[in-house]
């Protein structure tokens, strides 16, 4: 599934969002405002997905889905300055971002914390494909609520697999393992190219195997 779709029409804003919206919201830091100054252009809260402009209802997790559209300086956007605008915003949102002629969808998984309702847990962002930004959208999904909705715009950005009974949280915690374990295999295989005793690098090779059959293993839905 590819994650740029057509939003209806009467989701649309284009409203202008100012940088310093975000600075007071989240106490920007004079390093997190040089990154907005040289990365970003201009934000614009592009569409506002809610049960009064989409007709489907909310649930308590996603209470509505906001498409941010952020004009880039370059390609490369810091991690720190989209979490910077999801923190600052609170509500999921989905970023389409655009540089060039190309555009690139981005999101992160945002749910409400357990520990207090006020505030929300934000995964790391899944990044979709630069592709042309006059690119054919597709249809949005046929959903029953927002939540299902926001599963299935987060599903066209996922790099793996889902298993049929895995909810969203627990893909994302798989996702999170999978990178965990990557990075383990990249420091075993660091480590066994430095090291020259024998019996050490035997045991590397024993604990690289073992990481390789967990990364496999846990890159297939269960």
């Amino acid at each position: 599934m590819m994650a740029l779709f057509s939003y209806p029409q009467s989701t649309a804003l284009k409203r202008v969002v100012p940088k310093t919206r975000i600075y007071d919201a989240v106490k920007a830091s004079t390093a997190l405002r040089e990154k907005f100054v040289s990365q970003v252009d201009q934000i614009i809260w592009a569409y506002k997905l809610a049960p009064e402009t989409i007709n489907l209802p909310a649930t308590k997790s996603v209470p509505e889905i906001q498409v941010f559209r952020v004009t880039l300086k370059s390609s490369d956007v810091s991690d720190d300055v989209l979490k910077a605008i999801d923190r600052a915003i609170p509500f999921p949102i989905i970023f389409e971002l655009e540089f060039d002629g190309q555009v690139q969808v981005v999101a992160a998984h945002k749910r409400p914390s357990e520990a207090d309702g006020a505030k929300w847990v934000i995964s790391d962002h899944l990044h979709g494909e630069w592709q042309p930004a006059d690119a054919p959208r597709a249809p949005m999904p046929v959903a029953l609520n927002l939540g299902t909705l926001y599963d299935q715009i987060l599903t066209g950005l996922m790099p793996i697999e889902s298993a049929p009974t895995e909810d969203m949280t627990a893909r994302m915690e798989r996702l999170d393992a999978i990178k965990a374990k990557k990075r383990e295999i990249n420091r075993l295989k660091s480590k066994l190219k430095r090291e020259t005793q024998f019996n050490i690098k035997m045991t590397l090779h024993g604990d690289l195997r073992e990481a390789q059959a967990d990364f496999e293993h846990l890159k297939k839905p269960e």
